[in-house]
């Protein structure tokens, strides 16, 4: 075969090849395909109702700071048997009669700052509970008006009690705690306080009465402190004091 002859025949083929489309294999009908499995979501775990549970109570906090002449216009004057710079504010946690949390202030001299905080200390862990707590300068400095109100406080320059000689009070030296039910009684019996007249007696149950030899009495004798409960033919039940006096 010449080459002429060769290229019209390799063209023919060409040309076939092109006009014939390729068989197709015709698709035998089948079902259509499953749907794919769906995994259902699943379903949000409930979240537990959070319930409204106290956070609890504040921790117990004291503050110790240096005392301004301010603060004390009534209890302190010149002339009163520790000098100012030696007092020293105390302000600090304390539990209620309203079972609550509340901040008070008492004054004290500066060498028993660590004991009366050791003692509040306890107190308030106890939920051992106080009326109020505030300087006696909310009274002017008027022992009776303090006690009246049921005011927990510390120090008061002023004589002690029946005496002409210095309370302790006025040292810094000394606590009246819940002074209506804890009362100043006399050896007959008596107190001055009509609001305080039935707790007069000892042991006695009740909110804030201190007792003898009671957890706050071991307190105050675990820092060296005596309690005018203690005390004979007077009591002096709200009274607390270093050392005693």
């Amino acid at each position: 075969m010449n080459r002429a002859t060769g290229l019209v025949m390799l063209l023919a083929t060409a040309a076939c090849a092109a006009g014939q489309e390729s068989p197709v294999a015709s698709a035998a009908p089948t079902e259509p395909p499953p749907a794919p499995t769906q995994t259902p979501a699943p379903s949000p775990t409930p979240t537990p109702a959070v319930s409204e549970t106290p956070t609890g109570p504040p921790e117990f906090t004291a503050e110790v700071s240096r005392l301004k002449r301010e603060q004390v216009p009534y209890s302190w004057r010149p002339g009163c048997p520790v000098p100012l710079g030696d007092l020293r504010l105390i302000t600090m946690t304390y539990w209620g009669f309203d079972d609550r949390a509340h901040t008070g202030e008492l004054v004290v001299r500066e060498t028993v700052t660590d004991d009366v905080v050791a003692v509040f200390r306890k107190l308030y862990g106890w939920r051992w509970p106080i009326r109020k707590m505030e300087l006696v300068d909310a009274y002017k400095a008027d022992d009776y008006d303090s006690i009246d109100a049921d005011n927990t406080s510390a120090f008061n320059c002023r004589q002690a009690t029946g005496s002409s000689n210095w309370s302790k009070h006025a040292y810094g030296e000394a606590i009246d705690i819940n002074p209506r039910e804890n009362p100043y009684v006399r050896a007959d019996g008596g107190t001055a306080h009509r609001n305080a007249k039935k707790f007069t007696r000892r042991p006695l149950e009740g909110k804030g009465v201190v007792n003898p030899a009671d957890k706050v009495v071991k307190a105050f004798q675990n820092v060296g402190w005596e309690w005018g409960g203690d005390w004979s033919g007077t009591k002096d039940y709200q009274h607390f004091s270093k050392g005693g006096g």
